[in-house]
């Protein structure tokens, strides 16, 4: 009997890392603005969303008119794009979360100052 129930705790106990290792390796995927995709006025989409790190963002958008900038948040509140930032112009990005602020502009002129603009915190 004794044997039996330590076989059960190790089960038991491989089962609890299994579950904490399934849980934290899952991330969401969202759509930047939903089914609208990145565009003007989507700096309010994150409003009530939570993130994590390691979650993607899927940046959908026309490659011609516009891109996607990873910025910091002196970039974000200036809507100006650092020499060496990432740049993103596929019209099709995939982006995955970091723990923190995340900023995310376009840099066509004028296009982050109408609101082409996201800041997420990732816990």
């Amino acid at each position: 009997m004794a044997q039996g129930s330590g076989s059960a705790m190790k089960c038991m106990t491989v089962m609890l890392c299994l579950m904490v290792c399934l849980k934290t390796s899952f991330a969401a995927n969202y759509t930047v603005g939903d089914s609208s995709g990145w565009r003007f006025g989507v700096s309010g989409w994150p409003n009530g969303k939570s993130f994590k790190a390691g979650d993607v963002l899927e940046f959908k958008y026309n490659k011609l008119f516009h891109d996607v900038v990873v910025v910091d948040k002196g970039g974000y509140d200036w809507c100006r794009s650092p020499a060496g930032a990432p740049k993103l112009q596929t019209g099709d990005d995939r982006v995955t979360l970091k723990k923190g602020e995340n900023y995310f502009i376009c840099s066509f002129p004028f296009h982050c100052l109408f609101g082409m603009k996201i800041a997420i915190t990732a816990e």
